[in-house]
């Protein structure tokens, strides 16, 4: 073993990498599978990802902490939601504490199409674990979990890394 703390960066680096482009498969497949999987309920895979931030939230949400919780672009949800709401998924309730961020709440509609996306979900999601083991799976999470903690700690980083590398380029 190396007494020097940074040997394994290299072949950190490396895994890193190899990690970011399996996640970004692993993000496409998902959102390709997922929106085959609950076409037929008038849903796709961003829609299905709203209505999952709905109803995991003890209370209606406006659209920025939808979004915020989601890791996502408020416009990107805003658009979502516009949809739902123009096909009955989702309905917008006045919030006491902001006059015009009004709060999102799944209609009866929206309730039955997220239930058998879940249930569907569920049956899928037995039969790609097959044989894996659940420690497996959770220590990927934790992995997964770790990461993004670090991710979102980075931006001061990141910025500071794009400056120094565009002053380099433009030398």
């Amino acid at each position: 073993m190396s007494s020097d703390p940074h040997a394994d960066l290299p072949a950190a680096r490396d895994a890193f990498s190899d990690l970011a482009l399996a996640v970004f498969r692993l993000n496409g497949g998902l959102i390709e599978a997922g929106d085959a999987l609950v076409q037929d309920l008038g849903l796709t895979s961003a829609r299905w990802q709203v209505l999952g931030a709905i109803a995991l939230a003890p209370a209606p949400l406006p659209v920025a902490h939808i979004a915020r919780n989601m890791g996502l672009a408020r416009q990107s949800v805003q658009r979502v939601v516009d949809d739902m709401q123009a096909e009955g998924l989702v309905r917008l309730e006045p919030n006491p504490h902001h006059r015009r961020a009004a709060l999102v709440a799944m209609t009866p509609r929206g309730e039955a199409a997220y239930r058998q996306a879940i249930a569907r979900k569920d049956l899928w999601a037995d039969a790609l674990t097959d044989g894996l083991s659940p420690d497996a799976i959770a220590a990927a999470v934790a992995v997964l979990r770790r990461l993004q903690e670090r991710i979102e700690a980075s931006h001061a980083h990141i910025a500071a890394l794009a400056t120094a590398t565009r002053q380099e380029i433009e030398a």
